[in-house]
């Protein structure tokens, strides 16, 4: 799955997500008993994490359920640079206590019965005979709801995202960002997963339902208890929402944000129907008589090749676009946030008759005589063309997954600065 801002469906399974795993799992805090939290007050948590992971999820649930501040979650997802204690998997938890060595402990079921033992939670599971079979009932729907959540989120928070993984040096905050939040919550869990994507390390405050931080958390916002709330001591910046967290963690954090993965699902069918726009495009070329073009198909043609070439030397970044076009609005959002100036050509509204601009269908089937790509949009860097947003030669994203995208505005500009002063 494209790591994207998430959208509608991503809210929609996060919150199925959180449903299927039945009850109050990771929703509300428990009440420890001040003589728990006196004891424990000087100890130091630290998780070695996946958000996607069902024994991690696990274990997240009981740190919201005792509400607890874990002081660093590291990341430890596919491609991370975050390494485990040597042997160790996740989930790992490093435990400091003052005047003694580190603790270490892996695996749900030992971390579960450490932090209970630590904060003094009574069990409330009997031993009546009576509840067994409840209780079986109980542990099976807990494994299907595990299993189930993970599903429905499956290529969310698993794996590092290529906006951070590439060749490029990527900005990391100094200090752990701060994350109030509660695993049953489905925006919690949007922002962890990018958390995860871009393998940031972050302190987790709890802040479930009944949760003691809810007052901190008022206090802070002047009345608000909303989660997810990120503070980011590294620039001041403090906010809620998850998709303005979201946004901002890929614009402070990461070489570029991602496009919309629909549009790239989008991008895959349309490819299908590539040899058809192929044979199209020169007929509806053909069929326009308007008269700037001339009568003369072959030499409309050639004169929108002149055309194309003199406008793609003329800036070192060209893109030619439709105006109603989400792939080339997509496009331009995307070269905007990584700070490229370009020049824009349209077509046109649209590829469809009757939405082309005058001399709109000639350049297409230009386009198309010159690259083998008739789609909008096309990108030319240094007069050469890459293709468009997902798909071409290679195209843009392709491009920046491969850390090669950046390197080649900053030859191309390189180059046309060094021209002014020859």
């Amino acid at each position: 799955m494209f790591m994207s801002i998430p959208n509608g469906l991503d809210t929609l399974t996060s919150g199925l997500a959180s449903i299927v795993r039945f009850g109050d799992n990771g929703l509300a805090g428990v009440t420890v008993s001040d003589l728990a939290i006196e004891e424990n007050r000087n100890i130091r948590l630290k998780l070695y994490d996946v958000e996607n992971s069902r024994s991690c999820r696990v274990v997240r649930e009981l740190v919201t359920e005792l509400d607890l501040v874990v002081d660093k979650i590291i990341p430890v997802a596919i491609n991370s640079q975050n390494e485990l204690p040597e042997g160790a998997q996740a989930p790992c938890l490093v435990a400091s206590m003052e005047g003694d060595e580190d603790e270490i402990i892996c695996g749900a079921p030992e971390i579960s019965q450490f932090l209970k033992g630590q904060f003094s939670v009574s069990d409330n599971d009997t031993n009546n005979d009576s509840s067994k079979p409840l209780k079986g009932i109980i542990q099976t729907l807990s494994s299907v709801g595990l299993f189930l959540a993970s599903a429905l989120r499956t290529g969310r928070g698993s794996s590092v995202s290529p906006s951070v993984t590439t060749s490029s040096v990527c900005n990391r905050p100094k200090e752990s960002l701060i994350l109030y939040s509660y695993e049953g919550n489905q925006f919690c869990r949007l922002v962890r997963e990018v958390l995860t994507e871009l393998d940031i390390v972050y302190e987790l405050r709890s802040a479930g339902k009944g949760s003691s931080r809810r007052s901190e958390l008022s206090k802070r916002t002047g009345g608000s208890t909303q989660c997810p709330y990120l503070v980011d001591p590294n620039t001041g910046m403090e906010m809620n929402e998850s998709v303005d967290i979201i946004r901002y963690l890929y614009s402070t954090y990461a070489l570029w944000t991602p496009p919309n993965e629909t549009l790239e699902w989008s991008s895959q069918f349309i490819s299908v129907f590539k040899p058809l726009f192929a044979y199209l495009t020169p007929l509806q070329a053909g069929s326009n008589n308007d008269a700037e073009q001339g009568p003369s198909y072959a030499s409309d043609l050639e004169e929108a090749i002149q055309t194309i070439e003199q406008e793609t030397s003329s800036s070192p970044v060209v893109v030619y676009t439709y105006e109603l076009s989400p792939f080339s609005s997509e496009t331009k959002s995307l070269l905007a946030s990584l700070k490229v100036d370009f020049k824009e050509i349209s077509l046109g509204k649209e590829w469809i008759p009757g939405l082309l601009s005058p001399g709109g269908a000639i350049k297409r089937a230009a386009l198309l005589e010159l690259t083998g790509q008739s789609s909008l949009p096309h990108i030319f860097i240094g007069g050469k063309p890459i293709g468009g947003l997902f798909s071409g030669a290679p195209g843009i994203v392709p491009l920046l997954q491969q850390g090669k995208f950046m390197d080649m505005i900053e030859a191309v500009t390189s180059e046309t600065a060094e021209s002014i002063f020859e």
